[in-house]
C-alpha cells in the first residue's frame, strides 16, 4: 500500500487540505484507476500508520472518510476492505456490433486483416477435404493433424506437449468459457488483471464469478509481490492472467514471476488460466519468456490460444492446452456446447500453421511499422498524453489528461472513429483516464484516427445531448 500511494502527501491541493483528506483522496484515485483491487483487505491502521510515517490518528481518520464515501467496508474482527460506492458490478463489455460501416475507422477491435497466404491455404483445405467427407465430422477434441501442429508449436518454445494435451475450439473465446464452464462454480472466486480483456470479464459475469483484481501498472505492469500476496490472501479459485503483451497495457510478463505464481497458485490451490493470444507476436527482436506451462508440475496451468491475433480473427479457431485428463473432460463438456469445430476451418490452419514462420513474420514486420505510425501521430496531436510504447503484441495503453475516456470515445464516433474506452477493461466505472489504442490498422487509417480524435478532444466541455448507440465489439 505504501509503495502504491507514493508521496501521497505531494498531491495537488495538498496545502489546502489536512493530512487524513489528502491520505483518503489517494486511495480512493487507487480504486478509480484500477491499481488497487477491489475487495481487497486493507492494511490495519497502525501497520499502515508506521509504514507511513504518520499518526494512526491520521489513518483511522482517512479510514472513516473512506466508509463514508463507500469506498470502505469494515467487518468486526475482520478487518477493512476496499468497494465503490455503487457496489461490485461487471461493467459492459459491448458483445455486440451494429451493421458494418465503411466509413468508420474501428480502434475497437485490437485484430489485423487476413493474410495474403489465407486464400490459397482455404483452396488447399478444400482439396484436403474429401479425405474427411465418409465420417460424420463430428471431432470434439479435433482433427489430429491441427492438434499435432499445435502441440509442436509448444513443444517448440520449450514445453513438450503431445496431441492429447491439445483440444481445438472455436477461437480463443470459447477455450477460456470451457475452462470456466468447468473450474468454476457460481459464486467461486476468482483473480483477474485490471485492467484486462472485456470479453474474459463477460465472461466470468455470465458464470457469476467472485470477480478480484490485481491492478497493471501502466508504467511499470506487475508489482510481483502484491500479485502473489493477493493469491496467497484470495485463495481463488482460478486466476486469469495474460503474460504475453498484456491486452490492454502490452506489457511482457518476466520469467521469474511466472515461475512464482505457478508455486504460489499451488500454494493456494488455485488454477492459473494463461491466455497466449499474442505470444507470437514480439516486434523489437527480444525473446519472449519461457511459456507459463515450463513451470508447471502439478497441472495447475491451462493455457488458451488461438489464431485470431497473428492470422485473422475470422479463422475461428483456438485451443487449451491442458492434461490429457483435463482435455478429455473439456471435450465431453464441449459436446453440449458445440460439438466441434468445422473440419474446413481446421484444415485452413493446418495449411497455415505450416507457413507460420513466414506469416508471423510478416505480421511483425507490419505491425512494426503501424506502430511506429501510431506513437508519431499521438506525439504530434496529442502530446499531453502519455504511453508506453509496449514491445509487443497489436496495441497501446494511453494514458489521457483527464478522466475522460468514455466522453471522448462518444464524441470520437460523431467524427468516424469508434474507441475502446478504459472502463472497458475494468470494473465498476474505473480506468477513466486510459485509452486502448490498438496498431493494428493501415499507417494512414491511425493517422487519421488520431487527427480525428484530436480535433474532438477538446470540444469535451461543451454540454451535449445523451443519445442511445448499440454496443460495439470490444476484441
Amino acid at each position: 500500500m505504501s509503495r502504491l500511494l507514493g508521496q501521497w502527501h505531494a498531491l495537488p491541493g495538498r496545502r489546502r487540505s489536512p493530512d487524513y483528506v489528502a491520505l483518503a483522496g489517494a486511495i480512493r484515485g487507487l480504486l478509480s484507476d484500477g491499481r488497487l483491487a477491489l475487495g481487497m483487505r486493507l492494511p490495519a491502521e497502525r501497520e499502515l500508520a508506521e509504514s507511513l510515517g504518520v499518526s494512526r490518528t491520521t489513518v483511522t481518520a482517512a479510514y472513516r472518510s473512506l466508509r463514508e464515501s463507500g469506498h470502505l467496508i469494515s467487518r468486526r474482527g475482520a478487518g477493512s476492505f476496499s468497494t465503490l460506492p455503487n457496489g461490485h458490478r461487471v461493467a459492459t463489455s459491448g458483445l455486440w456490433t451494429p451493421a458494418d460501416d465503411l466509413d468508420m475507422i474501428d480502434l475497437g477491435v485490437a485484430a489485423s486483416a487476413a493474410p495474403v497466404e489465407l486464400v490459397e491455404a482455404a483452396r488447399a483445405a478444400a482439396d484436403d477435404l474429401p479425405c474427411y467427407l465418409g465420417s460424420a465430422g463430428y471431432h470434439p477434441t479435433g482433427l489430429i493433424e491441427l492438434r499435432e501442429a499445435v502441440a509442436d508449436g509448444y513443444t517448440a518454445r520449450g514445453v513438450p506437449t503431445a496431441a492429447d494435451q491439445i483440444l481445438i475450439t472455436s477461437g480463443t473465446q470459447q477455450a477460456l468459457d470451457l475452462v470456466l464452464r468447468l473450474n468454476v462454480p457460481v459464486g467461486a472466486s476468482v483473480l483477474v488483471e485490471s485492467p484486462t480483456y472485456p470479453n474474459a470479464l463477460a465472461a466470468l459475469a455470465a458464470r457469476r464469478a467472485r470477480i478480484s483484481t490485481h491492478g497493471v501498472d501502466a508504467a511499470s505492469g506487475w508489482d510481483g509481490e502484491m500479485l502473489l500476496g493477493t493469491i496467497r490472501q484470495l485463495r481463488p479459485r482460478l486466476v486469469y492472467l495474460i503474460p504475453e503483451f498484456q491486452n490492454p497495457t502490452g506489457h511482457l510478463m518476466s520469467a521469474a514471476l511466472r515461475e512464482q505464481l505457478v508455486a504460489a497458485a499451488h500454494t493456494a490451490g488455485a488454477d492459473l488460466v494463461v491466455d497466449e493470444s499474442f505470444v507470437e507476436l514480439p516486434l523489437d527482436g527480444a525473446g519472449v519468456p519461457p511459456p507459463v506451462a515450463l513451470f508447471d508440475r502439478r497441472s495447475r496451468v491451462v493455457s488458451i490460444g488461438g489464431m485470431s491475433k497473428p492470422y485473422w480473427g475470422g479463422l475461428r479457431i483456438g485451443w487449451v492446452r491442458a492434461s490429457a485428463p483435463l482435455v478429455q473432460r473439456l471435450a465431453a463438456l464441449r459436446v453440449g456446447v458445440d460439438m466441434a469445430s468445422p473440419v474446413i476451418e481446421q484444415l485452413v490452419a493446418v495449411r497455415l500453421l505450416r507457413q507460420a514462420p513466414a506469416i508471423v513474420s510478416a505480421r511483425r514486420a507490419q505491425l512494426a511499422v503501424r506502430r511506429a505510425a501510431l506513437v508519431r501521430a499521438l506525439r504530434e496531436e496529442l502530446p499531453e498524453w502519455s504511453f508506453r510504447v509496449p514491445t509487443g503484441g497489436v496495441m497501446l495503453w494511453a494514458e489521457l489528461d483527464g478522466p475522460i475516456s468514455s466522453a471522448l470515445a462518444r464524441a470520437a464516433e460523431e467524427v468516424g472513429v469508434r474507441l475502446a474506452p478504459g472502463p472497458r477493461f475494468g470494473l465498476d466505472g474505473t480506468l477513466e483516464r486510459f485509452l486502448r489504442l490498438p496498431f493494428s490498422l493501415p499507417e494512414a487509417d491511425l493517422e487519421d484516427a488520431v487527427r480525428r480524435i484530436a480535433s474532438v478532444r477538446h470540444d469535451l466541455d461543451r454540454a451535449a445531448r445523451p443519445s442511445w448507440r448499440t454496443p460495439t465489439v470490444i476484441a
